[in-house]
């Protein structure tokens, strides 16, 4: 029997023995192994991804709402602006000189003229109109929007007041209706101008506007007209000067009011002034008596006040008097200009608010004996019973 060692031809498996053990020291033990890698980088968890993911979320929904929110604020707030106005009747609303909107904004609300200030400065400042509002007056129709509101603001159109000068009024007497006229502010100048140098206007300005600036307007508007007729004057007028010119005209003003006539009053008194007569113009005793403040309506002219010497009594100085009697008006400065060429050197009222004209006494004392008759035939008529014929006057039904 062939006999082999059992570790030969043996088919079965084999076990490797595990290695020895060699002892190490504690210092040995905590050396780490050469070509030991470094430990992976920890893998991000799901919970910690889920989380970023919600805060994505939620911020994105903040800013969805912030946009949503700033977009119903805008669309609520530009109707608001654009809605009609609380106002049911027309009213007036001043803007004073260096007004904020903000400010500007509240009074309006204080007024009842806007329903909110806020809305109404963010709506002004939303169109780039912050500094565009403008001062003054303005008239607020009914029902005007703020978007209204802010364009009138805008617009610079202010409400404009009138003051009328009208022609042959005294200085005082224009003096005092710049004094009293309220729409007007400041006080008056300290010196009252001389006769005859307001311009006869009626002047546009806005609520404010210092009286001084109204009496420098009217004082350079005159002086302008006065200079630019005198310049163009006929020639041979027996007027020395641009002062007796105004004068001769304020005497033609306060005669006639009637235009068709200036020229021809006015060809009265230069036909009187080249043949060395005295005017004997009624205008210029009263002002003798009275000055600027102009003779009661109640006060006839007496014959002694006719023959009373005063400076400016044409009945008693030779020639004209020192000063005008009255601010004339361009119809009568150019009626002295381009008088009317005529021998007339008498005029006597028609009764009918016109004048009649005489080139003799004669003539004139045959006008002023017609119209002393008129005279007595109307108040003949005016004592008359109102029914006539001495009936009494039927009952008013």
């Amino acid at each position: 029997m062939n006999t082999t060692p059992a570790n030969q031809g043996d088919l079965g498996p084999r076990t490797t023995p595990p290695p020895p053990i060699v002892p190490k020291s504690a210092s040995e033990a905590l050396r780490p192994e050469t070509g030991t890698p470094p430990p992976a980088k920890a893998r991000r968890s799901k919970q910690s991804r889920n989380q970023f993911v919600v805060f994505l979320n939620f911020l994105m929904s903040a800013i969805m709402l912030v946009t949503l929110a700033a977009a119903v604020t805008v669309y609520f707030g530009k109707r608001s602006f654009e809605a009609a106005g609380p106002t049911a009747t027309n009213t007036t609303f001043e803007v004073k000189p260096s007004t904020g909107v903000a400010e500007i904004g509240e009074q309006l609300e204080r007024r009842g003229l806007i329903t909110d200030a806020r809305v109404f400065q963010v709506g002004v400042r939303a169109y780039g109109n912050n500094a565009s509002l403008k001062a003054g007056e303005y008239e607020i129709k009914a029902g005007a929007s703020m978007h209204d509101i802010m364009e009138i603001l805008k617009s610079g159109k202010s409400i404009l007041y009138s003051l009328t000068v009208p022609e042959g009024l005294t200085v005082a007497q224009a003096w005092q209706r710049i004094a009293e006229n309220d729409a007007l502010s400041g006080e008056m100048p300290a010196t009252m101008p001389t006769e005859g140098t307001l311009a006869a206007d009626t002047m546009r300005f806005t609520r404010g506007t210092p009286r001084q600036q109204v009496v420098d307007k009217m004082l350079a508007d005159q002086k302008k007209l006065v200079q630019e007729i005198w310049d163009r004057r006929v020639d041979g007028l027996p007027l020395a000067s641009v002062d007796e010119f105004v004068t001769l005209a304020s005497i033609v003003e306060k005669e006639t009011g009637r235009g068709d006539e200036r020229s021809r009053v006015a060809a009265v008194f230069i036909n009187r002034l080249n043949k060395k007569m005295r005017l004997q113009s009624d205008p210029t005793i009263i002002y003798g008596l009275f000055g600027g403040q102009g003779k009661p309506s109640d006060r006839p002219i007496l014959q002694s006040d006719i023959d009373k010497p005063t400076p400016y009594n044409t009945y008693v100085i030779n020639g004209l008097p020192p000063t005008p009697i009255a601010n004339p008006g361009k119809a009568a400065l150019e009626a002295v200009a381009n008088p009317s060429q005529t021998n007339d050197l008498y005029f006597v009222a028609d009764g009918t608010g016109g004048h009649v004209f005489a080139a003799t006494l004669d003539e004139h004392n045959a006008n002023v004996a017609r119209y002393r008759a008129f005279e007595k035939k109307q108040a003949e008529e005016a004592a008359k019973p109102a029914g006539g014929n001495g009936e009494p006057a039927p009952a008013q039904q």
